[in-house]
């Protein structure tokens, strides 16, 4: 196996972010590989702007929704020592956003938090799952408690 160059951290800002992201930074430090993170805006509303999925972290918005989704991204970056050039913010479906970024930025390892669904869920699909079977890259399912 050859050393991760380059790990994608896919965030959720769920009760188990923290512990997603501490195995993200663990991973990234080991291999001594660059970390970037991704949060992909699916429950607020798009406004109309100028840009388009991918939000820029230094244009201001008057949109509050939109700057405290940017400030919480901002906050785990200086946490884990991500620089914000390597911080996505981005609307749309979670895993078609995910494997996007993780195919232009040439990432080698996606992080993602994973509750282990079973049965009618798993049919349904997780973004886990999504991203794991349409990647071009590794992808590493932290496992969850739903405790």
């Amino acid at each position: 196996m050859s050393n991760y160059k380059h790990i994608l951290l896919a965030a959720d800002y769920s009760v188990h972010n923290d512990y997603v992201a501490d195995k993200a930074k663990s991973l990234a430090d080991s291999y001594q590989a660059k970390l970037s993170i991704i949060h992909v805006l699916d429950n607020i509303a798009m406004p109309d702007t100028n840009y388009g999925a991918v939000i820029p972290l230094n244009e201001d918005s008057n949109y509050d929704l939109l700057e405290a989704e940017k400030n919480k991204l901002r906050e785990l970056g200086n946490r884990l020592g991500v620089d914000e050039d390597n911080q996505w913010l981005v609307w749309g479906v979670p895993k078609e956003e995910i494997i996007e970024i993780a195919t232009q930025q040439h990432i080698d390892l996606i992080v993602v938090g994973s509750h282990g669904r079973h049965g009618l869920a798993l049919l349904l699909g997780s973004t886990a799952n999504s991203i794991l079977h349409h990647t071009p890259c590794d992808v590493l399912a932290v496992r969850l408690s739903d405790k």
